[in-house]
């Protein structure tokens, strides 16, 4: 009896949501979001503290977390799949990263010396990354794609590089124009420094005619996954044939790793693809949850960072408070140890292909155009264009694309992110990062949210 009243109250609350709508449902179901915005608006841009959290009406407030989820100012669990935008492949407070962190934490935050910890997950990374010879910590992605690009100009001398359209590297002003920003450059950015930046679309015709119409060119940075995480991805064979190109024109190579390093393999794709660039940047899964990145490679690169005997050689500066804080040493440290065998990255990926399955299945169902795609443990959702018509894993290459340029239309993204969260699920953006500790009864709850949201969806004529 208990079953079935349950199941008619559920009936009824999802009625109730539809007629109420998905905004009007998420405002009610968030009181205490909606007032913490209101607060942090008075003292925050928007109110918010990272682009990516951005929100309408508001965003959500987290108050706690653990494993594969967390939980809400309002008290409701919600299945995360931020993770840490992409920094917890071991889940919410794993025991040994926390473990690390806290023994770390009754000795000491900050020393302003140099400690054996920063040695110990230095060694770390160099045993993991394929091209790591020599690390040099940051405190981000964006500062990690800031040093490789001064250092491999100081090595060719020349000023500028080539970046890939929609490729995201950080937001300094050597990357950010043509990323997930958009095409320009944000207000802010110099002409003058933007005169030093070349895009083109990830076609080795068009590098190759490129590089032969300015020879300022030295450096060429690619984002690992192709555009915006995976968004819409490089061909088959493109980062080798890169690789190949570079040497032979004597052009340095920088492969920003930032969100697949330790992520497709604990030697990030590099190690899945054969391709050793001459500098990577890191971050993320880097430091266990912790801010931490990082550049590494070649020596004879790296050690452009180092005082010569005579002080007399120019020396690439990089001073920086935060680098190689013993908090984030020690959580890197643990976390890279945890995931050396591969295994985390094994169920993660395996995690994803399972939701990804699911999620084109339930697609199909309904009749809605539109798939569920990605590589590792990331998944990109498009709503609109071909429809799928099985239930598997989708290779991004196997979608058209203009179809992955153009995306889900905004508003369409915007309430499918509001219903999840109302069916207590959170994606990141566009679509979600699965974790190592997501379960398969996290995937069949998520499922649920997601043919129930796109049926609200549909309700409201947004797809």
């Amino acid at each position: 009896m208990f079953a079935v009243l349950s199941g008619f109250l559920c009936i009824i609350g999802r009625k109730a949501a539809i007629q109420m709508g998905i905004e009007a449902t998420y405002i009610e179901r968030h009181p205490g979001s909606a007032s913490l915005h209101a607060r942090a608006s008075r003292r925050l841009p928007s109110g918010v503290t990272h682009d990516a959290r951005f929100q309408r009406p508001f965003p959500i407030y987290a108050d706690h977390a653990a494993g594969s989820q967390k939980w809400d100012v309002d008290g409701h669990r919600l299945i995360d799949y931020v993770m840490g935008h992409g920094s917890l492949l071991l889940g919410h407070n794993h025991p040994d990263v926390l473990e690390a962190a806290a023994r770390q934490l009754a000795k000491g935050t900050h020393y302003g010396a140099s400690h054996e910890l920063e040695i110990e997950w230095a060694e770390k990374v160099c045993e993991l990354v394929p091209s790591a010879e020599m690390v040099r910590f940051t405190s981000s992605g964006t500062e990690a794609t800031l040093m490789a690009l001064r250092l491999a100009r100081a090595a060719t001398g020349r000023p500028a590089l080539l970046k890939f359209e929609r490729h995201f590297h950080g937001w300094h002003d050597y990357v950010i124009t043509n990323s997930t920003y958009g095409a320009e450059a944000p207000p802010g950015v110099p002409e003058s420094t933007l005169e030093s930046v070349v895009v083109v679309a990830p076609e080795m015709h068009t590098v190759r005619e490129t590089i032969a119409s300015r020879s300022d060119i030295g450096t060429i940075i690619v984002e690992a996954s192709g555009a915006g995480m995976g968004t819409i991805p490089l061909p088959p064979g493109f980062l080798r044939e890169l690789r190949r190109f570079t040497q032979e024109q004597g052009l340095l190579m920088v492969m920003d790793e930032v969100v697949t390093g330790f992520r497709w393999s604990p030697g990030g794709v590099q190690q899945v693809e054969g391709v050793v660039p001459d500098l990577t940047a890191l971050a993320k899964i880097l430091a266990g949850g912790f801010p931490g990145g990082a550049v590494a490679g070649r020596a004879d690169i790296m050690e452009r960072l180092s005082f010569s005997a005579d002080g007399k050689a120019l020396k690439v500066g990089h001073p920086g408070t935060f680098n190689a804080n013993p908090l984030s040493a020690a959580a890197g440290t643990a976390a890279l140890a945890r995931i050396a065998d591969g295994h985390a990255q094994e169920a993660a990926i395996a995690n994803a292909r399972t939701l990804q399955a699911g999620m084109n299945g339930i697609l199909a169902e309904r009749g809605i155009a539109g798939a569920a795609y990605g590589e590792a443990s990331i998944f990109r959702i498009i709503l609109g264009g071909d429809s799928v018509p099985e239930a598997r894993h989708y290779n991004p290459n196997e979608l058209p694309l203009d179809l992955l340029k153009r995306g889900t239309s905004p508003e369409t993204q915007r309430l499918l992110n509001l219903a999840m969260v109302n069916h207590g699920v959170q994606y990141f953006g566009n679509g979600g990062i699965v974790s190592a500790v997501h379960t398969r009864a996290d995937i069949d709850e998520t499922l649920a949210a997601w043919d129930a949201s796109l049926g609200e969806l549909q309700a409201e004529g947004a797809c």
